[in-house]
Parts: structure tokens; sequence; C-alpha cells
């Protein structure tokens, strides 16, 4: 078994690489091990377990919580693993397990090609992947999740297996949504997708004191919208954001665009085309890991009237935003994948962002009572945006079926819950959720 790079504190790049996208995380790793492939991955499981290590798994670093550093553990650091192969001919893409989704959307475009992913270009591909992946092209294309045909993971016990439709079946199901509750992915194979290389982005501006009619308009366009189009909706700063991206024609595109009239009068509109690669990276943040950060999230069935006066009612400070689902998200059968609530008809995040250590507990408190105002409209949450919910969090995440169902995958293949640090879904003799 192969032994990768291990990093102590004090070598150097040991604080560059524990550094994540949340600066209210600083934790210090007893070993970082950088992986180069699957033998180092598994050598480094060892290690952990042999010295009683708690083990995190960091790629992208996006979590909120920061679950890949592990204080006093040991840090599979896997942006070491940022390959991408692209077979055109067969739309195949075999993705290392520490790619960045800018890695993927910039091998494939060249030839027209893209799988469904997220809306940050640093964020990796391995945490969105398994918690579901919802991005720009989830909407003709399913989710992230839905365009896997095979994984290659380790599991705790250092063995190398792949899952697929064809083989562990009931692995691939989980792999689908259940997070990173069953192994190391050190490799994803993807399906991709003739989706062109063009994009629009569609904006209209209301202050948000008048806001509440716009809204309820822009809500029902996005029930009758073409699949191209991913309705988005923005509430920060005083202002609400309406508007949609279309990922193709930008002709189409611009016709479309003249539905969102009905919308009234805004303060501005702005109609922008941009290369698919840039829309995948406008989101980026060029503050990095500099900023301090907090959310919540939450799904809903429908956007009732209540929810929407509710959203409106922000405090200016807090970033609230909401995404449109429907189209080729529900139309997988929701018992095919581990990734729940396919009948969502809009995700909503509430983010904060702030430098000041001092303001922590008044931004964290700001964030957790606009969300809550939410609730009572709310069906359920996406995995990958739980923070610091717990086992709460968890069950709003999966039903109860599910729940049983990957806890048994969880007994089968991790029982001793090595991996655990993540939103976590415990073995049957840790303990049923509390």
């Amino acid at each position: 078994m192969a032994d990768p790079e291990f990093l102590r504190p004090g070598d150097a790049g040991y604080d560059r690489l524990r550094r994540v996208w949340n600066a209210m995380v600083d934790r210090r790793p007893a070993l970082i091990a950088r992986c180069r492939d699957v033998r180092d991955v598994a050598g480094a499981i060892a290690r952990a377990r042999r010295e009683g290590l708690e083990i995190g798994v960091r790629c992208g670093g996006h979590s909120v919580l920061g679950l890949g550093v592990p204080d006093g553990g040991l840090m599979l650091d896997l942006t070491p693993m940022g390959g991408v192969r692209v077979d055109p001919e067969r739309r195949l893409a075999s993705v290392q397990g520490g790619a960045l989704l800018g890695a993927l959307d910039a091998a494939t475009q060249p030839f027209g090609l893209a799988t469904p992913a997220g809306n940050v270009s640093h964020t990796g591909v391995g945490g969105l992947t398994l918690g579901g992946g919802m991005g720009w092209l989830a909407r003709r294309h399913g989710l992230s999740c839905d365009n896997v045909e095979a994984f290659e993971l380790v599991t705790a016990d250092g063995d190398v297996v792949r899952a697929s439709a064809a083989e562990n079946a009931e692995l691939f199901w989980g792999l689908r949504g259940g997070g990173g509750n069953f192994g190391v992915v050190t490799e994803f194979r993807f399906r991709l997708h003739a989706t062109g290389t063009r994009a629009v982005s569609v904006e209209l501006d209301f202050p948000v004191a008048a806001a509440a009619a716009p809204l309820t308009r822009w809500r029902d366009l996005a029930a009758e919208a073409p699949r191209w189009a991913t309705y988005t909706a923005t509430v920060s700063g005083g202002v609400a954001t309406l508007g949609f991206v279309w990922v193709g024609d930008p002709d189409a595109a611009r016709e479309h665009a003249r539905v969102l009239s009905a919308l009234g009068r805004p303060l501005e509109r702005r109609v922008q085309e941009l290369s698919y690669l840039d829309l995948q990276r406008r989101e980026d943040t060029p503050q990095g890991h500099a900023e301090r950060r907090y959310w919540k999230g939450h799904y809903f069935q429908d956007l009732a009237d209540g929810a929407i006066e509710a959203l409106l009612a922000h405090d200016p400070s807090v970033d609230a935003g909401l995404q449109a689902y429907g189209g080729a998200i529900a139309e997988v059968p929701d018992e095919a994948t581990a990734f729940s609530q396919r009948g969502t008809a809009f995700e909503y995040v509430g983010a904060a962002r702030w430098t000041d250590p001092a303001e922590d507990a008044s931004r964290i408190a700001t964030a957790r009572e606009s969300a809550a105002r939410l609730a009572p409209f709310a069906s359920g949450v996406y995995v990958n945006v739980l923070g610091d919910e717990g086992a709460a969090g968890v069950r709003r995440a999966y039903p109860p079926a599910k729940l049983a169902r990957l806890t048994a995958l969880k007994d089968a293949l991790d029982p001793g819950n090595v991996f655990h640090l993540n939103q976590n879904i415990p073995p049957s003799r840790v303990g049923a959720l509390a």
C-alpha cells in the first residue's frame, strides 16, 4: 500500500492547505495527506485508522462548517487529484475525486459539451455530486448525480470498489445524494451533453418595498418556463433582482425574456450574453477564503404568498436567493437515487458574509432569524446547504424510508462510522439520528 506525502504543522504549505472557503474555520489537523492517486487515499485511511485519527476529506473546501478540516485529525487532501479526461465521441468524462468544477468545464467546453454542475467554479466536483448537484443545466439534463455512470471509491477498510447500475448497485444508489458517508470517491464517470458554449443572463431590479407583485408574477412564470431557462431571484441590500439564466441559443433567450414584461417596470434591466465558462465563473468570490460565512436553506414545493412576504422581510445584510427546480430533476423517480424531494419547485439559501470576527454572533443570529420566518412554508432542505443543524437537518433532507435504506448501506460499508465528518448518517451500532 502506498503512502502519500504527509504535512505536519509548521511544514511548508500546511497553513495554505488547511484554509477553506469559510474563514471562520481555523482548525489544525495533525497530518495533511497529499493524495495523488487511489493508492495514496487507501494508505492515508489506513494510517488514520492505525493512529486513531479522525478523517476529513478536503477538495474544494466549500462545506460551510469546514468538515474537511479535522482538528488534530488527518485531512485527506484530494486537490492533487484534479485531472479530467474527456471522450468526446462517447460523450463521457472521467473526473478525479479532487477536481474542481472549473477544471471539468474547461475540459468539456472545447467540444461544446458539459454535464450539470454547480454555479461556482472553485467548488469541488466530489462534494457537489455526492449531495446531488444543482446547476444551470439541471432542468434540462438532471442533477450532477443523475449524470454519473460510475464511481470509484475507497472504503473504510481500504478496499477499492466500483459502483454503477450493474456493479454494487445499492452503493451506486446511495452515492447519488447520500453525501460522503460511504467512503472516499477517487473517480467519477459522467455523461456529457451537447450544450453549446453560449448563455444569457436576464435580470430585472425592483425596490424591495414594491417587489411583492413582481415576485409573485415571477413565481408564476417560473412554473411554465422552458427547460433552457432556470429562474432565479435574489433579495439583498434593499433590491429584489428577478430573472433567469438560459444556456443555449441567445436569440431564443432574448425571445423568452419578453415574458418578463409582466413583472412591471424595473429600476434597471440587464441582458448579458456570455460564454458558458464565464457563466460558471461569474459567482466566484474574488475574496477567496477571506470572508466569514453562514447560511441556511429550505426547499419549497411551491412559493406561497406568505413565503414571498417573509422573503422580502429579510434583513438587508442577508443575501437571500431562490433557484427554480422542475424539468428533468422532477422526472427522475424519487426512489431512483438517495437524493430526495424531487418535487421541489424552488430552493432557498439565505447567506451572510462578513470579515470582522466580532460580528460572528450577530450575523449568524440574523441569518437564522431570516430563515426561520420562511420555515413554516418549507418542505425540506438540500443536504449540500446544511450547516450546523445536525441530525435534525439530516432528517429534513431525507424521508424516513430513505434514511433507513441509507443506514443499512452505512452498516454494510462503514459500521464504525469512520467517515462521520459530513452530514452524517450514523450506522445502527452508533445509534439512530437523535
